[in-house]
């Protein structure tokens, strides 16, 4: 336990508050143990939303919120409806470009964002699009003087100075930009008007093999449902290996290493190529609801300015292949304990008393199917976003024991970092910067959501120097998880768990909320920052904004 501490920079408090009030976090380890026990139990089915499993999850969620003391979060209702559309496709042809042929699943995946049942592209140009950016603000445009329409654009993953060992260049270096991630490459190629999108796939850029991305593209998809049936979407978005896309490069008389090393210079122009693509698949469509759960701990001074924790309560149900013993993904790590955190944390403030700004408890739905519950509150937030002072996010603690440190997704973005360092401070910890700053990590949690709307948010991960066995040991931690349980059967609870670590990393969550809520102080995005203009522009929109 350790003492809450305001950063000294921000005591100077406005006129909501008068003094940073001190109090002890008591945050049950018990109530901890037996959330995330519950929700990764074989009960709950693996947390799958659109199941019975889900169902159950979002029942238990209001009865833990309502019993650690809150409020009902959205205009006296626990939940915000998430509308979501479920496709499953079914019937792939090879993909042919021009006369080569590649099979569905080990050489190409696609999917349709188009709610149709049936999707086929047939003899659409295919063009070389580089890293398909468009950034004015940087003087990059991969489509410069393109005309799209009825094209597919083979677009490469990540930015085009990921290779870099520093962090410095047009697009950060080494640290992925959002124009990196496969999200983005698919929205601006909509945007410019094509038909269909296919990124090639390379492990280190997209910090993820192959198997991932044929076990994440293939079988049910969901997605948002916007009431439009994806009507601004490209028809077919998918990914194909290296190899395969070597092989249409060598068809053309090309190289693609050379194409690589191309479109990673300032000034490149995309490449029409003379081979054609085509493909079809039917899709059988289903729509449902989920919800996110929302609980509050009102202000007593600034009850209209809010401090936000996210944590997804969802994970993959039923994952395992046909025939084995344990086909349940129970998520226990991920993210049964991000859940658990939600509800002892709540029980701690609540049992600390109210902090001048409104702390908000939001347990989205959806996160592995695209942070689509945390995306529907983004675009519908049951609290203004302008008045939404900063939130952390909590996805995945692991239980190592205690760390020296924290490693911090998207350090020295924001003026949280600040807040950080004090809490830090008070602990004896350090942080750590992101270890893989290719990966894109920050981009890819529910925090995202709110970050990319212009809300700082800390997005900070359980530390990798273990007080016992050091970097050595938290890095062999990270990696055997990360291997052999990460989206598998075998994430499951065990009662041999060390959490002592976990509650260091409770205690750090509750120390930044209650700075945040304690103090006047509005921390932007630093200048610079791809986020800093989007806040800049809500706290601008009217009188009551930041």
């Amino acid at each position: 336990m350790f003492r809450i501490l305001a950063p000294a920079a921000l005591i100077a408090l406005t006129a909501c508050t008068t003094e940073v009030q001190e109090a002890e976090p008591q945050i049950s380890l018990e109530l901890m143990q037996d959330v995330t026990r519950t929700l990764s139990s074989d009960a709950f089915e693996g947390r799958e939303p659109g199941t019975p499993g889900g169902e159950r999850t979002v029942a238990y969620l209001i009865e833990q919120f309502q019993a650690a003391g809150l409020q009902p979060g959205n205009a006296g209702s626990w939940v915000q409806e998430v509308p979501l559309v479920e496709m499953t496709s079914t019937n792939f042809t090879p993909l042919t470009v021009g006369d080569l042929e590649f099979e569905h699943g080990s050489q190409w995946v696609g999917v349709s964002y188009p709610q149709v049942e049936r999707t086929e592209i047939t003899d659409s140009e295919l063009v070389f699009v580089g890293y398909g950016i468009n950034a004015p603000e940087r003087g990059w445009n991969d489509y410069e003087g393109l005309d799209m329409a009825g094209k597919t654009a083979l677009i490469l993953v990540n930015d085009p100075d990921y290779a870099e060992e520093g962090l410095e260049g047009p697009f950060n270096g080494r640290a992925m930009t959002y124009y990196g991630r496969w999200s983005y490459k698919y929205e601006e190629a909509a945007r410019q008007g094509a038909t269909a999108a296919i990124i090639i796939h390379e492990d280190f850029p997209a910090s993820y093999g192959w198997n991932v991305v044929e076990g994440g593209w293939t079988g049910a998809q969901l997605y948002a449902d916007t009431g439009d049936g994806g009507a601004d979407a490209t028809a077919m978005n998918g990914w194909m290996t290296r190899d395969a896309a070597a092989q249409i490069a060598s068809a053309e008389g090309l190289n693609l290493d050379e194409l690589i090393a191309a479109a990673s210079q300032p000034g490149f122009e995309a490449i029409p190529l003379s081979q054609s693509v085509s493909a079809s698949f039917d899709s059988t469509i289903r729509r449902f609801t989920s919800s996110n759960v929302i609980g509050i701990l009102p202000g007593n001074q600034a009850p209209t300015e809010y401090i936000l924790h996210t944590a997804h309560w969802d994970h993959l149900g039923r994952c395992g292949a046909e025939g084995e013993e344990d086909q349940i993904c129970n998520g226990a790590v991920d993210n049964a304990t991000g859940t658990a955190a939600l509800v002892a944390l709540a029980a701690a403030h609540a049992e600390a008393g109210p902090t001048a700004r409104t702390q908000v408890f939001l347990a989205v739905t959806a996160e592995e199917s695209g942070l689509l519950g945390s995306e529907y509150y983004g675009a519908n937030p049951v609290y203004p976003l302008d008045r939404t002072v900063a939130g952390v996010n909590i996805d995945a603690l692991y239980v190592l024991g205690k760390a020296q440190d924290v490693t911090v997704i998207g350090g020295g973005k924001s003026e949280l970092d600040g807040y950080l360092a004090d809490a830090l401070a008070a602990q004896g910890r350090t942080s750590t910067p992101d270890a893989a700053p290719q990966a894109g990590r920050y981009y890819r949690s529910d925090h995202f959501s709110l970050a990319k709307r212009g809300v700082p948010m800390f997005y900070i991960k359980s530390g990798q120097t273990l007080s016992e066995g050091g970097a050595e040991a938290g890095e062999a931690a990270y990696e055997e998880y990360n291997t052999n349980h990460y989206h598998a059967a075998s994430d499951e609870y065990s009662e041999d768990w060390d959490w002592t670590g976990v509650m260091q990393d409770l205690n750090l969550y509750f120390s930044l909320a209650r700075a945040l809520g304690d103090t006047g102080e509005w921390p932007n995005w630093n200048e610079g920052d791809e986020f800093r203009a989007i806040r800049d522009a809500s706290c601008a929109s009217d009188n009551e904004g930041c």
